[in-house]
């Protein structure tokens, strides 16, 4: 076996196990009890579109597909940063509005 027929081997058998990993990350973004699971399960998503991309632009050959992939990077640490904002001003919002000590206890 030459290392170019390992090459593609290689890079098949890493489609398919990212193709797993996305259908695994889609059920977590399905059935995520809470915001911030969610929230961490598309940032994953993301992460797996990269290494997709990366994968198909070594088994093509055609680099320009990792510019791409550095764009989506860019995109999705910002999507990410975002989504964290607010998920923390949701939080605080919620803190303010509870009841204090004293307005509980009646």
């Amino acid at each position: 076996m030459s290392g170019s027929e390992f090459l593609q081997w290689a890079a098949t058998i890493s489609l398919g196990l990212l193709t797993f990993a996305f259908l695994l990350t889609i059920i977590r973004i399905l059935r995520g009890p809470t915001l911030p699971d969610r929230v961490l399960a598309l940032d994953m998503l993301v992460s797996i579109g990269i290494a997709y991309i990366a994968v198909v632009a070594i088994k093509t050959d055609f680099s320009l597909y990792l510019d791409v992939a550095i764009a989506l990077g860019l995109v999705g640490f910002l999507a990410t940063v975002a989504f964290a904002r607010y998920v923390q001003h949701r939080g605080l919002k919620r803190l303010d509005e509870a009841p204090s000590g004293k307005e509980a206890q009646k």
